[in-house]
């Protein structure tokens, strides 16, 4: 029974990477006690024992998971590939998008199978109805009308992705062993075991950097490629120069409009309550700023500082929920007890509510950004001011904020495109009406917020309704892309070296 289950556990792709894991620390420590072994008897190692240790453990892990990991990609692509092929011609035509919607039917049902129904399927499933009887115990329920082509695709899929699987199980440990004895026999005097480990150091580093700088580039094109098929459709004026959002397909004319797609009522949205969010985290950011860094003693900052960062970890949702149940209602039965009467001139969702509340979020940042910059500035440039005479808010005021200067700035602007950027509390606290005015009393929505919207549902990527979602997140990715380069601009411009 004890053989059965450890079996289990090494045809299992988590059971394979802990021995892996186990086998290379396993391989680490007898590398490096050998080395240490050889240093003991007196003769000079190319290399110190830990190197050859960690030598050892790369040659047993890499290989090996890398394998695992790629073979398990390559096996989920080529049994649906293959299950692709066994879909009856009658029952999806010569479309498609029909034969990825049954694709998609018989993945769920095969993802709904129980873990252990791999034997039950070689074994027991011989009719539609034991099939049936096994999704039942799940609660999924099969429709056999129309369906039971998908009965023998599933049994296949099931049963050779399992094969695929133990047979890249095996081979990963095989290379696991193989890395291990090789690593251990390289444990010798002359081997480069250092060079070696900072090679593959190295390697990785540029792998990572790579990664993500092909991210960014995979981010972008498919944005990119989505918006050239949004404007394919809609004219550029229709989204650029319109006023009105109205993304729906028109039913009341026979020209089949593709409806209203204005991009300046959420774009002013945006700005506009990043700027009333501005408004309140900036002052309060730099003040608390300048106090941390200069006249709080430090017991002070200890306490403080540390605070004001609690703020930055607090969900954006949490924000959001305390605009909706506190900050609203507040102003609202303030702005009514002024009047004098039930009448309320601020609404519970607004874009006052909504640039509080984001300005609370913001504070932290400003404030840690400002207080690391200022404390950056050396300390002989206080010293000199306070020598000739100055007091040290004229020190502040005259040396040490006009030095740090540029350096506020940028952290000012990377906060403003988090501002800009930002989604639940504008979701809870502005609301989600299209609206283009300068009352900061009234309800606003953002550019972020119709992408939530638009892509919401079920979702047809081929029509103009979901399209400009894309369409939208371009126009923000470029705006907030124009502030990070902004601001690094102001930072190399005028940034101040001392010696």
């Amino acid at each position: 029974m004890l053989l059965l289950f450890f079996m289990k556990v090494c045809m299992s792709v988590s059971g394979i990477i802990i021995i892996v894991l186990v086998l290379g620390f396993a391989g680490f420590f007898l590398s490096y006690a050998r080395a240490c072994a050889i240093v003991m008897q007196g003769t000079k190692m190319h290399s110190r024992p830990h190197y050859y240790g960690l030598w050892t453990f790369l040659l047993i892990i890499v290989p090996s998971l890398f394998f695992l990991f790629f073979w398990n990609i390559g096996s989920n692509i080529y049994t649906e590939r293959r299950a692709l092929t066994h879909i009856p011609y009658a029952a999806a035509g010569d479309i498609i998008h029909q034969h990825n919607l049954i694709l998609s039917t018989i993945r769920n049902l095969v993802n709904r199978l129980p873990k252990h129904s791999s034997n039950m399927l070689n074994h027991q499933l011989n009719s539609y109805a034991s099939l049936r009887d096994i999704l039942g115990q799940k609660g999924v329920v099969l429709d056999v009308q129309g369906k039971n082509y998908m009965v023998p695709i599933v049994i296949e899929w099931v049963s050779g992705l399992k094969k695929l699987r133990q047979t890249g199980v095996i081979i990963t440990f095989v290379l696991a062993i193989i890395g291990f004895l090789v690593g251990f026999s390289e444990t010798k005097v002359k081997k480069r075991a250092r060079n070696r480990v900072e090679r593959v150091i190295l390697l990785g580093l540029l792998v990572s950097s790579t990664l993500a700088i092909l991210t960014t580039i995979a981010i972008v094109s498919s944005m990119l490629l989505q918006t050239i098929s949004f404007f394919r459709a809609v004219p550029l004026s229709n989204f650029f120069l319109s006023t009105a959002w109205n993304p729906r397909f028109s039913v009341m004319t026979f020209d089949e409009s593709i409806g209203e797609f204005g991009l300046i009522p959420l774009l002013v949205g945006t700005l506009y309550i990043a700027f009333v969010a501005m408004l309140f985290a900036v002052p309060i950011g730099l003040f608390s700023a300048v106090y941390t860094a200069e006249y709080a003693t430090p017991r002070a900052r200890d306490v403080i500082k540390p605070m004001l960062e609690i703020l930055a970890g607090i969900p954006t949702i949490v924000y959001g929920f305390f605009a909706l149940i506190v900050v609203g209602p507040f102003l609202r039965d303030l702005s009514a007890a002024i009047m004098g009467g039930n009448h309320a001139f601020i609404m519970a969702q607004s874009v006052l509510t909504a640039g509080l509340v984001m300005g609370i979020m913001l504070t932290p940042f400003v404030s840690s950004l400002s207080d690391d910059i200022i404390t950056a500035v050396p300390r002989s440039l206080r010293d000199g001011s306070l020598g000739l005479g100055a007091t040290q808010s004229e020190t502040i005021k005259r040396v040490v904020l006009p030095a740090a200067l540029p350096g506020i700035v940028a952290a000012l602007l990377l906060t403003a495109s988090r501002a800009i950027g930002e989604t639940m509390i504008v979701v809870l606290a502005a609301g989600v009406t299209v609206n283009l005015t300068l009352n900061p009393f009234e309800a606003m929505t953002t550019i972020t917020v119709k992408i939530v919207n638009q892509l919401t549902g079920d979702l047809e990527f081929n029509s103009p309704q979901t399209l400009v979602a894309f369409a939208l997140g371009m126009t923000l990715f470029v705006l907030t892309l124009l502030m990070n380069v902004f601001a690094l601009y102001i930072v190399r411009k005028y940034q101040e070296r001392y010696e």
